[in-house]
């Protein structure tokens, strides 16, 4: 059994169930074994990117693994595509498990196992994943569903940090009416608004409906020719482009802005001179097309622009 170093911290990704369901399942290992409360740091990718790594020991969960995270101490839990090897951290990886099935089997090694926790792993590894053959997958995405509709934050003040209170809850009723009634009108919408960005990568519009799905059942059937598909959605203060693929590019995709995730989910925060939807699609369009100078000239001159109107609002 692994031996674990109490932890200063433990950080894990915001976006989603996942990131929720690991980070909680963590903090409560940390409680049974060394019997304090330890805090929780929900991060999204960008923001992540950018935290200065200062703890001299913590527990990461649901980031890819990189080189700024291999510290002696510190324990990574992670299933996304990585080129670097840990040398000095504890690194559990492995990308045919969710964050939260890998944290899981962890406390299970410590006796933290219940028939509740049991199924709450199986739904949230089916949703990460995508498992589209499995016969949980409507209602593991009606789980999922809870984070993106209510917020990771929102979610975790309303179960009071408790996990088994996702099991079940109330709000399901409201994601799956949602889903009955807003997605098949969702994805009629989106696809009849369906915008090109480059020849690989189209942008699904959509006004109503889970957005994952939508996008989901445009690559299924063959909706486009676009092996990429982008929607944008405000966060904060920030514009966010959500990629998803079926042949890996998605990831691809996203790390051109500086993002990451999965192969065929994943994510990335536009800067932040890009204000709005429009301004997000004029900035892919000019980041994914071949440079010629008048479009140089119009990527200066919007920076430039919306640098100034930025300026002016300070």
């Amino acid at each position: 059994m692994l031996t674990l170093l109490k932890p200063e911290v433990i950080l894990t990704h915001e976006s989603d169930l996942d990131g929720l369901f690991a980070g909680l399942l963590l903090q409560r290992l940390a409680k049974k074994l060394f019997g304090e409360h330890i805090r929780v740091e929900a991060y999204h990718y960008n923001q992540w990117k950018l935290r200065d790594l200062r703890e001299k020991s913590a527990w990461v969960t649901d980031f890819a693994f990189d080189s700024r995270l291999d510290k002696s101490d510190w324990l990574v839990i992670d299933h996304h595509v990585t080129n670097s090897t840990a040398k000095n951290a504890r690194f559990i990886h492995d990308i045919s498990k969710s964050a939260g099935t890998l944290c899981y089997e962890l406390c299970c090694q410590h006796g933290l196992a219940t028939p509740a926790l049991d199924r709450l792993a199986h739904l949230n590894n089916v949703a990460d994943l995508f498992l589209t053959e499995d016969a949980d997958f409507t209602i593991a995405n009606d789980y999922a569903g809870l984070v993106k509709n209510y917020s990771f934050w929102n979610l975790h003040a309303l179960i009071d940090g408790d996990v088994e209170k996702l099991l079940d809850h109330p709000l399901l009723e409201v994601v799956a009416v949602k889903r009955r009634v807003e997605d098949p009108l969702g994805y009629a919408w989106s696809h009849k608004h369906l915008r090109s960005i480059s020849q690989e990568v189209g942008y699904v519009d959509n006004i109503v409906g889970n957005t994952n799905l939508i996008v989901h059942h445009l690559l299924e059937r063959g909706a486009t020719s676009h092996t990429v598909l982008v929607t944008l959605f405000r966060r904060a203060n920030c514009i966010f482009a959500s990629f998803r693929s079926r042949n890996g590019d998605a990831l691809k995709t996203a790390e051109k802005f500086q993002g990451g995730g999965h192969a065929n989910a994943a994510g990335a925060t536009l800067p932040k001179s890009v204000r709005s939807i429009e301004d997000g699609l004029d900035y892919l369009e000019l980041m994914l097309n071949p440079r010629s100078p008048a479009a140089e000239d119009t990527l200066n001159s919007m920076d430039a622009l919306l640098s100034g109107l930025n300026l002016g609002k300070k």
